[in-house]
């Protein structure tokens, strides 16, 4: 068997002392060439530029000169310029209708239809006793010419001849009578056809064809509704202070009422005020009024509520900005002015008309200056701001 020698002693020994002291050089030399790197690095790198300035966001709007309404605002309610509920005035079966729900009819156009037969009878009769009456005043008229022939040949009496007169002349009313039965005979049978009053669009049937219907019925029940709705009206109040301004306006000319959605966005219709009512509401301290309008779109329908505004007049030319930008403070009515150098400044203003979206400066304010109209809550005198929109007009 053959043994192997082991290894020379100097194979497994440590590097030497020179090998150590070589391998230390080559690390502080890279170490020395890291550092140097990396302050060259930091020599060429530009300086970063310090945090821009930040202000408080805010929408802005322009002083300007305008037409301005003076405008009277409150809630209004549409309702049919004129409503009709089509009811019998004579009792009887309903035939017929002839109408269609949701249809616009014209006045005078059928509705309805009642058994006429009844009353038709009654009409016949009125007439064949006028007939008959009439040939008994025919004949008692003859009687009367010859009682008054032998009565001047004295041949009969005066007696005679005073009854005969009084025989045509009872003969004579009677006929009159009959003419003014013939006449409510010819009423209750035209009843039986109902026409409708207005013009106006037919609503929901109340009562279907074969319903017995009474004249004298106290429950209210009737045919169909008839509301008038070209045009048509709405009602609002307004407080009473405001009625001398209204009537000094109505007596230069109609005023102008425009109607709005409930967001007070959208317009729905332009009419003019029709009237006000003859009294104040003592327990509200208002007074009602009454404006008209075309509703050629059909926008407008009874019972639907709407934003009101009635114009009294127009300021020309007046400075105005949005009511939204004028703030009350402690010294009274300001805004924030916004400043060159975007800061505010809390700009003391006087106004006049105010409507509560436009109000006109009479007082602190100039044509093109720049007001907030949104965000003052974060503001206060020389606050830095951020226009995030600016309005086109106040």
């Amino acid at each position: 068997m053959t043994s192997i020698a082991p290894p020379p002693a100097s194979a497994l020994s440590l590097p030497s002392t020179r090998t150590r002291s070589a391998l230390g050089s080559v690390l502080s030399l890279g170490m020395l060439l890291l550092v140097a790197g990396s302050a060259i690095a930091q020599t060429a790198a530009p300086a970063a530029a310090p945090p821009a300035p930040t202000g408080v966001p805010v929408s802005v709007a322009p002083v300007m000169r305008r037409d301005v309404p003076v405008l009277l605002r409150n809630i209004g309610a549409v309702q049919a310029f004129q409503s009709v509920l089509i009811r019998a005035r004579v009792d009887g079966t309903l035939e017929k209708v002839f109408f269609q729900e949701g249809q616009d009819v014209k006045r005078g156009d059928p509705i309805a239809q009642i058994d006429p037969r009844p009353y038709q009878a009654v009409y016949d009769q009125a007439v064949a006793k006028k007939a008959s009456d009439e040939a008994t005043l025919l004949n008692a008229r003859l009687d009367l010419k010859r009682s008054s022939e032998l009565a001047r040949s004295q041949f009969a009496s005066q007696q005679t001849v005073d009854t005969g007169v009084a025989k045509v002349a009872q003969l004579e009313a009677q006929v009159k009578a009959d003419d003014a039965a013939i006449a409510a005979a010819k009423v209750n049978l035209d009843y039986t056809n109902i026409t409708s009053p207005i013009d106006g669009r037919v609503g929901l049937r109340l009562l279907d064809p074969g319903n017995v219907i009474r004249f004298a019925d106290t429950s209210g029940v009737g045919i169909v509704t008839i509301a008038q709705i070209h045009p048509i009206a709405v009602t609002f109040t307004l407080p009473q202070d405001a009625l001398p301004k209204i009537q000094a306006a109505m007596a230069k000319g109609k005023l102008p009422a425009y109607a709005y959605t409930a967001d007070d966005k959208t317009m729905l219709g332009q009419g003019e005020l029709l009237t006000t009512d003859n009294m104040i509401d003592a327990t509200t301290g208002t007074i009602k009024l009454k404006a008209v309008f075309p509703n050629a779109d059909n926008k407008l329908w009874p019972g639907q509520f709407v934003n009101v505004r009635l114009q009294l007049e127009t300021l020309r030319g007046a400075l105005a900005v949005a009511s939204v930008g004028v703030q009350r403070g402690p010294g009274g009515l300001f805004v924030y002015l916004v400043k060159p150098d975007s800061t505010v400044a809390m700009q003391p203003v006087e106004i006049g008309q105010d409507d509560g979206q436009v109000v006109v400066v009479t007082k602190g304010l100039e044509e093109g200056a720049q007001i907030v109209v949104n965000g003052q809550s974060r503001l206060q005198n020389g606050s830095r701001i951020v226009v995030a929109q600016a309005n086109s007009n106040s």
